[in-house]
Order: C-alpha cells, then sequence, then structure tokens
C-alpha cells in the first residue's frame, strides 16, 4: 500500500503543478484582458482547488504511513538534526498545508467576489502564492532540502 501510495502521490502532484500554472495563466489573462470571469474560468478554479485537496489527503494517508516519518517522531532528538528527516517528518508537511490552506482561501474568496477583475486578482494572487509555498516544499532531485526523483 504505501510504494502504490507514493507513486500516486509522486504523480498527482504534476497535476497539481499543471492546474496551478494553468489557473494562474487564466487569471493573469483575464486580469490584463480585462475579461469576464466565465463558467469556464469558474470551473478551473474549482477544479485546480479540487486536485491539490486531492493530492492533500493523499499526502495525509502518505504521512501516517510512511517509515521515515514514523521513525522520525519516535527518535525527534538523534533525527531533527538531519535534514531529511526533518524534511519529511515535519517541513514539507507544514508547507504543503500551508499552501493548500492558501489555496483554499484564494479559491474561496475569488468565488465570492463580485466584480470579475477582482475575482482573477484574487486567483492570482493567492493561486501564486501557493505554488511558490508547494515549489519550495516538494522534494526535487536537485533539493537541498531532500532528493527524490521526478517520477516514481
Amino acid at each position: 500500500m504505501y510504494q502504490t501510495l507514493t507513486f500516486l502521490h509522486s504523480t498527482i502532484r504534476w497535476f497539481v503543478l499543471l492546474s496551478l500554472l494553468y489557473s494562474i495563466f487564466t487569471a493573469y489573462r483575464g486580469y490584463f484582458n480585462k475579461a469576464s470571469f466565465t463558467r469556464t474560468d469558474n470551473l478551473i478554479r474549482h477544479w485546480t482547488a479540487t486536485i491539490a485537496h486531492l493530492q492533500l489527503m493523499l499526502g495525509i494517508i502518505l504521512y501516517t504511513q510512511s517509515p521515515l516519518v514514523k521513525y522520525f517522531w519516535k527518535n525527534t532528538g538523534e533525527t531533527f538534526n538531519d535534514l531529511e528527516f526533518l524534511f519529511f517528518g515535519l517541513i514539507h508537511i507544514a508547507l504543503m498545508l500551508t499552501a493548500i490552506i492558501v489555496l483554499t482561501i484564494g479559491s474561496a474568496v475569488a468565488k465570492r467576489r463580485t466584480e470579475d477583475h477582482q475575482k482573477f486578482k484574487t486567483m492570482l494572487l493567492y493561486f501564486s502564492a501557493a505554488l511558490l509555498i508547494i515549489i519550495i516544499a516538494i522534494p526535487w532531485p536537485f533539493s537541498p532540502l531532500a532528493h527524490r526523483p521526478f517520477f516514481r
């Protein structure tokens, strides 16, 4: 089960990144072109948040099953100085939770705005902030915090 969760979590991250990038592009284009916030724009906002929430749920389940995380919490005195254990035990989940909270707030606020340009602006700001946090929190192969392959 752990290997399946790891594979799914690693794969769905690409959907999260792509949907966020597409949402940000849509919001940027809509805001600067003074476009109307269409049903399609709203669906893009909604599905980006939904994909991110699905990834969060998989991540939380994976977090509870991870032998690395279990070892981290059983041996915090030893592992707190090891950057990889600290990253997966604390940093990764804290940053990802923060990113999803920012994205969720941005999605909810954008949905409730009355003016179209404000909807696009809200999406642009909040989704960009969430993307930045997510990019920092992903264990890229080149990351100084923890190394994982692009695909598992």
